[in-house]
C-alpha cells in the first residue's frame, strides 16, 4: 500500500524547539514545522538531506512540513501523522489477515473521559482495540520504542492490558519507519516502566505488531513484514 507525496529536497540544518526545523533550499534558509513529538535519537546527523512538503493553505503559520530524513543506513519518516492515516487505509483494505473481517472499524475511539484508542474494530458483539506507535529509533539492527520518556505510551499499556483482561482484543502497532531494521525491542533503557509494561501486556495477551513501512524521497509503502519482538 503506497502513499505518495510530492517533496521537495533541502539540507536539514537544525531542529529546536521539538517543532521547528531550518532547511537550506535553493540557497535560501526556510523553517519547516516538524510533526514529531519525540527525540529522534538516531535520526538526525550533520547537514543531511532531507524532504518536506510544502502546504497551500494561506492559515498556515508554516507552509511547510519536515517529512523524510536521510541517514547513512536509509531514508526514516519523521511525520507522525502518518501511521493513523495508512492505517486507516489498511484496516479498511484488510492489509493483514487478522484484520480482516470486521464490520465497522471507528478511529480516534473514546475510550472512557481521559483515554482515547487510535481504532477499534467490531465484529459482531466482537471489539479490537488498536493503539499505533510511530517508530523512528534504530539502536543496532533493532527498531526501538519509545525514544523519549512517554508517560502517556504507559498510560495506553495499561488501557489495552484492562480491556484485554475483559475480553476483548487489544493490539499495540509499532509503525516503523524505516527499513533498515531486522527486529523490534522496547528502549529500556530510555523508558524501563515502559519496557515493563510492554511485557507484562505481551504475557496478557496483547498484539503486538512491529510492521515495516519503507521510506523514500516520493512516499511510504506500508509492507506485510512484521518484525521479530525482542527482549
Amino acid at each position: 500500500m503506497k502513499f505518495e507525496r510530492v517533496m521537495k529536497k533541502g539540507q536539514l540544518k537544525k531542529r529546536y524547539k521539538r517543532f521547528f526545523a531550518d532547511i537550506m533550499y535553493e540557497n535560501q534558509l526556510v523553517t519547516a514545522h516538524v510533526p514529531n513529538t519525540g527525540s529522534l535519537k538516531s535520526c538526525l546527523f550533520a547537514d543531511q538531506d532531507c524532504y518536506f512538503t510544502e502546504s497551500s493553505d494561506p492559515s498556515r503559520k508554516l507552509k511547510y512540513t519536515l517529512e523524510v530524513v536521510t541517514t547513512p543506513t536509509g531514508f526514516v519518516g519523521v511525520n507522525t501523522n502518518t501511521p493513523n492515516k495508512m492505517m486507516n487505509e489498511a484496516l479498511h483494505g484488510g492489509w493483514l489477515a487478522h484484520w480482516q473481517g470486521y464490520s465497522e472499524i471507528k478511529p480516534e475511539f473514546k475510550l472512557n473521559a481521559e483515554t482515547r484508542l487510535d481504532f477499534r474494530l467490531t465484529r459482531g458483539r466482537e471489539h479490537h482495540f488498536i493503539e499505533v506507535k510511530n517508530v523512528t529509533l534504530k539502536n543496532g539492527t533493532s527498531a526501538q520504542f519509545p525514544d523519549a520518556e512517554t508517560t502517556r505510551g504507559q498510560k495506553h499499556l495499561k488501557e489495552l492490558m484492562v480491556l484485554k483482561q475483559q475480553g476483548q482484543g487489544a493490539e499495540i502497532v509499532f509503525f516503523i519507519q524505516r527499513s533498515d531494521v531486522d527486529s523490534f525491542m522496547s528502549a529500556k533503557e530510555i523508558d524501563p516502566e515502559y519496557a515493563t509494561l510492554l511485557k507484562q501486556a505481551q504475557d496478557l495477551g496483547v498484539l503486538m505488531t512491529p510492521i515495516i513501512c519503507e521510506v523514500s524521497p516520493h512516499g511510504m509503502t506500508l509492507t506485510k513484514k512484521v518484525l521479530p519482538v525482542r527482549w
